[in-house]
């Protein structure tokens, strides 16, 4: 099985963002700049020295700015895979559709999104460690 490892939300002010979740759930936000798409990564559990949960079942996200022109711009989960090319396969075999090419993320990995056979938008990650 390939596990959930990460969730994703759209955001139109960070600052506004990053003061909600830290107020309300005690969420660490860290703000990258231009060359990361001015992605927020939120930590929401306790985590070791490279970010990874410690607990169980635990999992860290991160919110990307609204784009109008962008399609699928609601909360979503991130799979973990070992290969994406042949995840990106198994997706639309199974009836989904992959919403462009793989990019890769410095330091992370390779990742790419697409849509369920119910519309619901998702991604994969195939990160630094896969094959």
């Amino acid at each position: 099985m390939n596990p959930v490892v990460h969730f994703e939300m759209p955001y139109d002010d960070r600052e506004r963002m990053a003061t909600f979740y830290g107020a309300a759930f005690g969420w660490q936000a860290q703000m990258l700049g231009e060359e990361m798409g001015n992605y927020v990564l939120a930590t929401t559990t306790d985590s070791d020295e490279s970010g990874r949960p410690t607990s169980p079942g635990a999992i860290n996200g991160g919110f990307f700015p609204q784009h109008p022109d962008w399609p699928g711009q609601h909360p979503s989960v991130v799979i973990a895979v070992d290969d994406i090319q042949a995840s990106m396969q198994k997706v639309e075999a199974a009836g989904g559709q992959v919403l462009g090419e793989p990019m890769e993320i410095p330091g992370v990995g390779h990742y790419v999104a697409f849509t369920d056979t119910e519309g619901n938008r998702a991604s994969m990650l195939q990160p630094l460690t896969s094959a």
